[in-house]
């Protein structure tokens, strides 16, 4: 189990560094972007994307 929670976390960070790596100038417009965002908006955000995975992971599993 903890070689595929390993892999899931890797995989995650791969994913994670593809954008900043290949488009940076746009990635750092992104993030100074989310900067100026609310804490409730930002929260609704990780909530969404929280949701998305959890359904994808159902429909894969």
């Amino acid at each position: 189990m903890w070689d595929t929670f390993l892999q899931a976390i890797a995989l995650m960070l791969i994913l994670e560094g593809i954008f900043p790596f290949s488009f940076p100038g746009a990635w750092r417009e992104t993030f100074l972007k989310l900067m100026q965002l609310e804490d409730s908006q930002i929260r609704f955000v990780g909530l969404s994307t929280m949701l998305v995975g959890l359904i994808v992971l159902f429909l894969v599993s």
